[in-house]
This record gives C-alpha cells, sequence and structure tokens, in this order.
C-alpha cells in the first residue's frame, strides 16, 4: 500500500489507511519489542491508522490500563514518527477512572496524553456511555476537549443508537458543531452482523460519519486460525469468542466459507474478512496483529476485490448472526 491508497474520513482532513492497527495487543500479548515490530512492519507497508484505549489492556494479569499507550508512546518517542501517524484513543473506561464526568475526562485525556508523549489525539472517542452525565454536559466537555487543540475530532462507541443520536442532535442545537461525532466505532463482523445492520448502520449513514468496527476478526475465529472449540481451549481470547457459539451457532461454518474465499484468491482468510466489511461500507475496520508476520494479511485486504457472488456466499454463511 501507498499514500495514493489513502481515503479521508467524512467530514474531517483525517488522511488514513482504510485498515485502523488495533492496540490492544501492545504490552499485553505483544511485549515490548514486538508490539514495536507490528507498528514497524504496518508503517513499513504503507498503513498510518492506530486505534487504541486508556483502558488497554486492564484484563490483562497485573495490568491496570494505560499499558498499550505507554507502548505506543515509547515507539513515538523512539523513531520520532508521531506526525506519520493517525492516533485514535478513547476515555470512559479506565478502572481507576471510570466515566464521563467533566473533570474525570479532563484528567483522563491529560493522563493519555503523557503515555503516549503527545500533545494531541485525532480522534477521540468516548468509550463508554456514561448514563449518570448527561448528553448535554457530555457535548460541552466535548466541544472543550476539541477547543484546547488537544483533540481534533470525536466519535463514540458502545452507544446506545438512542443516546448516539441525542448526541448527535444535542450538538445541532447547542451550536457545537465541532462536537458533532465524525466517527462511530460499533461491533461488526461476520460474526456479528445483527447490532450494526439493524441499528448503528442507519446512523452512521444519517449523520454521514465514518464507521470504524471493532472486533472485525471476531477475536481471532475469522483468522482461520482456529477451526474447533478445542482449538480455541486456552488460547488468549478463548473468553471473547464464547458469545459466538450461543444459541447452537456455528462460526466454524463461516469460518469455513471465508476459506474457500481466501483460497481462490490465495489470500489469508483475515484479508477476506476484512475485505467483506469494507465492501459494506465501513470506512476502515479494525484489526490487531500480535506479531509482525500477521500485519501483511491486514494490510492485503485494502486492495482485495471480493466479487457479488463471494460476497453473497458470505452474508449467506452468515446470515444466522
Amino acid at each position: 500500500m501507498t499514500e495514493t491508497n489513502r481515503i479521508t474520513v467524512p467530514g474531517t482532513d483525517l488522511e488514513i489507511t482504510p485498515l485502523n492497527l488495533g492496540g490492544n495487543t501492545f504490552g499485553w500479548t505483544s511485549d515490548v519489542q514486538g508490539s514495536f515490530d507490528v507498528l514497524d512492519a504496518f508503517l513499513a507497508a504503507g498503513g498510518n491508522f492506530i486505534d487504541t484505549a486508556d483502558m488497554y489492556s486492564q484484563w490483562g494479569e497485573g495490568h491496570s490500563g494505560g499499558e498499550s499507550e505507554t507502548v505506543l508512546g515509547r515507539w513515538f518517542a523512539e523513531r520520532g514518527n508521531r506526525d506519520r501517524v493517525v492516533l485514535a484513543t478513547k476515555v470512559g473506561a479506565i478502572q481507576d477512572a471510570p466515566g464521563l464526568a467533566h473533570d474525570t475526562v479532563v484528567a483522563n485525556l491529560d493522563r493519555s496524553l503523557e503515555r503516549l508523549q503527545t500533545d494531541r489525539v485525532d480522534l477521540y472517542y468516548y468509550h463508554y456511555d456514561d448514563p449518570s452525565v448527561d448528553i448535554a454536559d457530555q457535548v460541552r466537555t466535548a466541544a472543550e476537549l476539541v477547543d484546547s487543540g488537544k483533540v481534533r475530532y470525536i466519535g463514540l462507541s458502545n452507544y446506545s443508537t438512542d443516546r448516539m443520536r441525542e448526541f448527535f442532535e444535542t450538538a445541532r442545537e447547542l451550536e457545537l458543531d465541532h462536537a458533532i461525532p465524525l466517527a462511530v466505532q460499533p461491533q461488526y463482523s461476520l460474526l456479528a452482523r445483527a447490532g450494526y445492520e439493524d441499528g448503528y448502520l442507519q446512523v452512521a449513514e444519517e449523520y454521514g460519519v465514518g464507521v470504524f468496527s471493532y472486533f472485525s476478526l471476531a477475536s481471532g475465529l475469522l483468522t482461520g486460525k482456529y477451526r474447533s472449540r478445542e482449538d480455541l481451549s486456552g488460547a488468549a481470547r478463548e473468553g471473547q469468542t464464547a458469545g459466538y457459539f450461543e444459541d447452537g451457532r456455528d462460526p466454524f461454518v463461516v469460518v469455513e466459507a471465508v476459506q474457500q474465499v481466501a483460497d481462490a484468491h490465495g489470500v489469508e482468510p483475515a484479508s477476506v474478512a476484512l475485505a467483506w466489511l469494507l465492501a459494506k461500507g465501513v470506512t476502515a475496520p479494525i484489526a490487531s496483529a500480535r506479531t509482525a508476520g500477521q500485519v501483511a494479511p491486514l494490510i492485503a485486504a485494502t486492495t482485495l476485490q471480493l466479487s457479488d457472488e463471494e460476497i453473497a456466499a458470505l452474508d449467506a454463511a452468515s446470515d444466522g448472526f
């Protein structure tokens, strides 16, 4: 990929690769050197868009959050490449200071900037809604962050569609256009279609925002690495995949359909799963890599053209999801 393959996030001047590298592995399943190797490989392949969160990876043993941002900050400092990267991070879920109260958000942004060793975040998500904080107050805080110069654009993740619409409309009513979100981050993949296609898709189209899907590879299921539940036993993401088996569903039927398309193109299954998302109108799916060798299949998705017949076959295989 080269810079000529980049796209512009709607409503912004952010030029990005249509593949968003997820930072959840940094400092968790990838140690510092492994994380640097992944990041170096991503930039070398033409990538420039990186997503993290202040709470990554507080779920890890002995972790408290901030590990991913800290690794990224070290990488920026050692490589001197901050200006080459479009950086997204999130606020609202770090365990020692959760929520979206004004002072909490302001303090957590500063903590993130310190860990990231930068003076601004290009895209700052409210990671989770905080029902205890009125949407109007959330909007005013967002406007203040943008006014400060520390945040360029606002995004929303894990809001209900009703609260998300309220956020957009409130920002308009308050005439705080710079607080209107320019990105939404929903869960969406071949193994998680209903929530997006029956709700968030309509919000995204109505307000013309960028869509950056998370769990795009279904916690690794859509990479083809696992072919049975036994394969998942003991894996770092075993717990994250349990929901894909609910209600008697078999995600491996979808995995097999993805593999068939991948074989036809001579690519990895991950490339097909991400290319399907791009074909569905996702601006840039989020996908992470534990090792540098896993980066190439992610980038390959951005130039993989699926036929209408292949898209239809994948749609049919994943219809129950």
